[in-house]
């Protein structure tokens, strides 16, 4: 169990996670989502800057250096949209990702909410865990789609 620091950071084994956004890396979080991420490739830094400021974040950190990361958009009151969520790969293994789930899914704004809603193509095991499951009517959910493009 993490250890509770102040209403923004946990550690637990020489990592920290914190939802303080001026501890973030934006080129750390950047270059992921832009250059590894199958989701977000291509994504403009100011798109990603706007969605950061908009969002509730996690970041994971090694000796300050940012490892890991997600992002929440939410209401706070009904809903909540889980995305950006990654670990850099040499820090996979260690159970961060694991982690920062248990993290987000206690974290204090964001209990009581009717509905919880994430994509992933590859992740499915880990979002099991914490009770995500396939869309129980699929038939009625709509989406508008517009992948970003290189500029």
């Amino acid at each position: 169990m993490p250890v509770f620091m102040n209403d923004e950071a946990f550690e637990k084994k020489g990592f920290r996670i914190s939802t303080d956004k001026a501890s973030l890396d934006f080129d750390v979080i950047f270059n992921y989502l832009d250059q590894q991420s199958y989701w977000a490739t291509h994504i403009s830094p100011q798109r990603l800057k706007t969605a950061i400021q908009n969002s509730l974040c996690f970041g994971v950190y090694k000796d300050g250096a940012q490892v890991g990361f997600a992002r929440v958009i939410t209401d706070m009151a009904t809903f909540a949209y889980l995305c950006d969520v990654f670990v850099l790969p040499d820090y996979q293994g260690n159970g961060l990702s694991k982690w920062m789930m248990q993290t987000i899914m206690n974290h204090a704004d964001l209990q009581g909410l009717r509905r919880w809603s994430l994509a992933t193509r590859d992740a499915h095991g880990l979002y099991k865990q914490f009770g995500f499951t396939p869309l129980t009517n699929p038939d009625q959910w709509m989406q508008i789609f517009t992948p970003y493009k290189a500029e």
